[in-house]
């Protein structure tokens, strides 16, 4: 059981400078453009329109520098609204899956940042990646949606 617990508080220590990468957009005032819409569709009433851009772009949009060491290349946004009246749904859980190319997988939660979910993903080998979501907001329905988005 020691074994374990230092085992466990070796990993967390080592992983600690590489959170530190990590940022919490949830803070940050996104009044930028975040581009074209990589995929729309309207799911049981709910518009999701997905938004994909390079972390390059996001960062300067923000009038931020790209961190140093940052894995990840691209920014994965989505909006969601009523489908009828237009409002904005900014409330719920997201989760979406990327499956690249050579089909490694990434799972990420979307964290809410002002008017749309996101979370930055890894899309740096050329070619085709399975973008995959579930989403649940506040009617509790949980819904799907999947698309296709290319790295050139």
């Amino acid at each position: 059981m020691k074994k374990l617990v230092v085992l466990v508080a070796a990993a967390l220590a080592l992983t600690a400078p590489i959170a530190s990468y990590a940022m919490d957009h949830g803070s940050m005032k996104m009044d930028h453009d975040m581009g074209s819409a990589a995929h729309e569709e309207v799911v049981n009433g709910v518009k999701a329109t997905f938004k994909v851009m390079s972390m390059k772009e996001h960062m300067a949009a923000m009038k931020m520098e790209l961190p140093k060491g940052m894995k990840e290349t691209h920014h994965l946004a989505v909006e969601f609204k009523d489908a009828k009246t237009g409002k904005p749904i900014t409330e719920g859980e997201v989760k979406v899956k990327v499956q690249g190319p050579d089909n490694a997988e990434q799972t990420k939660d979307l964290m809410g940042m002002q008017g749309h979910f996101g979370a930055d993903f890894d899309l740096s080998k050329k070619g085709k990646y399975g973008v995959m979501c579930k989403f649940k907001v506040k009617d509790g329905q949980v819904r799907s949606s999947k698309f296709w988005y290319t790295v050139k």
